[in-house]
């Protein structure tokens, strides 16, 4: 009888054991500040490592155009050329924004969400159509006409990888709504690759 009484005692100390554990583990332990990642730093020269746009811009002067970057955690680069300073009846602007994508608390009990796929959920919440011909990364693209002709174009690109979302904004005109969008395309690219 007692042998039976301790090995019963034995039994339920186990499974209290046991589902303590369990409870402990489904619970996890508090998530800090410290838990989630923070966003990466992007170099203070990425729109210079980005490089030379001017094959996008009417030929306004000879050389390279750099854009101009600003910014701090989320970097901006730009560059545009007006009628009035080509003296022609063309003009262009781009605009290059590189987001980096921290981590994010997931709620109790939860494993906070990491960069990447705080990157992704922004991406596909994005209502802009989805572009799958042949790209490298999670592409989505918008196009806008607009002149008599046609002849006027924004593209916007967007393209996500790991924890990197970048939206390109090109404008131009006279200009192909296709030649438009594969520049547009490149250069967030480019992009994605100095951002790593």
């Amino acid at each position: 009888m007692a042998s039976r009484l301790v090995r019963g005692t034995a039994i339920g100390c186990g499974v209290a054991a046991l589902v303590g554990g369990g409870v402990g583990f489904a619970v996890g332990e508090p998530v800090t500040q410290a838990d989630i990642p923070p966003p990466r730093t992007l170099p203070k020269d990425l729109c210079a490592k980005i490089g030379d746009v001017s094959s996008l811009l009417p030929k306004a002067s000879a050389g390279p155009v750099a854009m101009i970057q600003g910014g701090t955690s989320d970097v901006t680069c730009q560059a545009g050329t007006s009628r009035a300073k080509v003296r022609a009846y063309t003009s262009a602007s781009v605009s290059v924004t590189v987001t980096p994508y921290g981590g994010q608390d997931a709620g109790a009990g939860n494993t906070p969400f990491t960069p990447a796929q705080v990157a992704k959920r922004t991406f596909t919440r994005s209502p802009l159509k989805s572009y799958d011909k042949d790209r490298p990364y999670p592409t989505k693209v918008s196009r806008t006409e607009s002149g008599l002709a046609g002849e006027s174009w924004k593209v916007r690109a967007l393209v996500q990888h790991a924890d990197i979302v970048v939206l390109v904004e090109y404008t131009a005109n006279p200009i192909d709504g296709d030649s438009a969008q594969k520049a547009a395309l490149a250069l967030a690219d480019r992009a994605i690759w100095e951002s790593k």
